[in-house]
């Protein structure tokens, strides 16, 4: 099957720069990074029939256990390749998910609408009481309280469409 070049412009103009930094924060390497990537969206084009939900999620996705395989590859090198600093593929698992959820997180409070994302940011990231939160967004605290309580059911709805597992 020839790959449709447009597909992989479009995928590459709607999600390269974003995929890149996720990449890119996970690995430190720039080679590894565009290699990452490109091995990425050519496996993403192949399965594109089959993606249901938001692709950029199963671009993450699927860059993450690219990277989980390229640092499993490197565990099973010969000593002379593993003297090298190959870091440790269970703590860079660990990272890569990490990173991985804090983009998925971040994808998903900017699809809340900003009253909701600020009282969430306010007290889940900032770690703003109710009255800190309160003052701070100039709202009552029962608003505070009211928005929290959606703006959580609204973010769950989010992650369910985006494919992120609980």
């Amino acid at each position: 099957m020839p790959l449709d070049e447009d597909v992989v412009a479009a995928i590459y103009r709607d999600h390269g720069t974003a995929l890149r930094r996720f990449v890119l924060g996970a690995c430190h390497d720039p080679q590894l990074t565009e290699d990452v990537v490109q091995e990425t969206v050519l496996r993403i084009w192949r399965q594109a029939p089959q993606i249901t939900g938001s692709l950029r999620s199963y671009l993450f996705r699927t860059a993450r256990n690219i990277l989980i395989d390229n640092y499993r590859r490197a565990q099973h090198r010969p000593l002379e390749a593993a003297e090298r600093d190959v870091p440790d593929p269970a703590g860079a698992a660990d990272r890569v998910d990490e990173l991985l959820n804090r983009v998925l997180m971040e994808e998903a409070l900017l699809r809340l609408s900003a009253e909701h994302r600020d009282v969430l940011v306010a007290l889940h990231y900032r770690r703003f009481t109710v009255q800190e939160a309160s003052d701070h967004l100039n709202i009552p605290a029962g608003t505070v309280k009211s928005r929290a309580f959606y703006a959580v059911r609204a973010l769950r709805t989010i992650l369910d469409e985006m494919g992120v597992q609980r």
